[in-house]
């Protein structure tokens, strides 16, 4: 017990040094919502923000500032509405409004510097007034015209961390109330940013809030984990009756990597210490959008054996699994997928072919083990129907598995009851009464 406990806490930093190396210079764009930065957790969320940061990240920080905004406003008898999701005011309020979008950037900056971490607020949004649009003037709310990125570029590459206020100017310095979460995109757009992340007090994309495909992976808290932009048009178009703060930001998202932004993550701001986990772990605790790039099965290679070995090493020692050497999975390396997942194994298996007599060729499925804190992400089937539409094209008459523990997993997948007579002579002189494996086959 004493040496899986080592071995867990070994492979968690072993995560972390890797992702220290993959992340050095990354640029991470992070939107604060305004009900976080009046949560209890908000000072540990910068906390985190200044160890990312000392930890060679690049850092833009966007924080929102609507809650302050209405304070402000109500203070002075000023009304306001929404239309699209858009403030609407008269003339007379940008000037509050202004000052109350400075008042937050200043409030996180004075945090970030008690952490002895330079921030600058800085006007490098140029906007252009949002007009009428069908008739309805929209006032002072503005769009985004053009960001400074060389000056930003600058400030990242001298250390700082640039804030964004949700103002813009126009070019004869006329200042516009701007959308922070729009101006968050952008953001990372302009900067070809590895990440952006939305951080949402109490908001989380799980099924106890909203409809989930079928095929969906769920975290243990029902969450999802990850979304393809293939999977995020079909859960908003399954929610789009939905009535949820969380789906607006979705929809950024995937525009956002539709757009070069390698990964967008909605993460919950309720949760402590999820900003470092959703950069320094394989599972991360929100919801990652990503393009292509993020899990994949490949062929073993020599380097990947210490890995494989660590995977299997539970289903060794529960009898699921017989016992594999170093030298063995060398021998037979060729046979062998493994599934990547940011630069980390975390799941295996094999297929070996048989030849028959007449021509008819058998295959064997085997040596199939998925790390367990990454069984409900669907990695098991995934690499079993690649195997299979392997086998498919090496004109294989059917494919079997031994299995003393996952008959009911192997059913769920089409495989059904067959024989040990009907093993290959090669297979069947190996196979073991005492370890007494039962045969499921799947016929092409």
């Amino acid at each position: 017990m004493q040496n899986n406990l080592i071995t867990k806490k070994a492979n968690h930093i072993r995560d972390v040094i890797r992702y220290l190396q993959k992340f050095k210079n990354a640029v991470v764009v992070i939107y604060i919502d305004d009900k976080t930065i009046d949560s209890p957790l908000f000072s540990t969320h910068i906390q985190d923000i200044a160890l990312l940061h000392e930890a060679g990240l690049k850092v833009v920080l966007i924080p929102g500032a609507r809650k302050r905004i209405d304070e402000v406003l109500r203070s002075s008898n000023i009304e306001w509405s929404f239309r699209e999701n858009t403030r609407v005011t008269r003339l007379e309020a940008i000037p509050l409004i202004k000052m109350a979008a400075f008042d937050v950037s200043n409030v996180v900056m004075t945090l970030l510097a008690a952490h002895n971490i330079t921030a600058i607020i800085g006007n490098w949004v140029r906007a252009r007034s949002k007009g009428i649009i069908n008739g309805f003037d929209f006032g002072n709310a503005g769009e985004i015209d053009k960001l400074q990125v060389s000056a930003i570029i600058k400030l990242l590459d001298d250390g700082f961390i640039p804030i964004f206020p949700c103002i813009g100017w126009n070019s004869s310095g006329h200042p516009y109330n701007i959308s922070s979460s729009q101006l968050a995109q952008q953001v990372a757009i302009a900067l070809h940013a590895d990440k952006l992340f939305f951080l949402l007090e109490n908001q989380s994309i799980s099924s106890d809030s909203f409809k989930i495909p079928a095929e969906f992976s769920l975290s243990e808290n029902n969450t999802v984990p990850a979304m393809d932009l293939c999977e995020v048009q079909e859960f908003l178009d399954l929610n789009k009756d939905a009535e949820s703060p969380v789906l607006p930001f979705l929809s950024l998202a995937k525009d956002a990597c539709e757009k070069g932004v390698t990964r967008v993550h909605l993460v919950d701001a309720s949760v402590n210490g999820v900003l470092p986990c959703e950069i320094f772990s394989d599972l991360g605790s929100g919801t990652m959008i990503y393009t292509n790039n993020y899990g994949k099965i490949r062929s073993m290679t020599q380097v990947d054996i210490p890995s494989v070995l660590s995977v299997m090493k539970p289903f060794i020692e529960s009898g699921k699994l017989l016992p594999r050497s170093e030298q063995d999975l060398a021998e037979d390396m060729n046979d062998y997928i493994v599934y990547e997942l940011d630069g980390g194994v975390h799941a295996c298996s094999a297929l070996k072919l048989y030849d028959e007599n007449k021509g008819l060729k058998q295959a064997e499925i085997a040596g199939v083990a998925v790390d367990e804190n990454f069984g409900h992400m669907g990695i098991g089937p995934k690499m079993m129907n690649y195997l299979l539409n392997k086998a498919k094209a090496q004109n294989v008459s059917s494919v079997f598995i031994l299995t003393t523990q996952a008959a009911d997993w192997f059913e769920s997948l089409g495989f059904v009851p067959d024989s040990i007579e009907s093993l290959p002579e090669e297979r069947k002189k190996v196979w073991s009464l005492k370890r007494n494996s039962k045969l499921y086959r799947l016929n092409f």
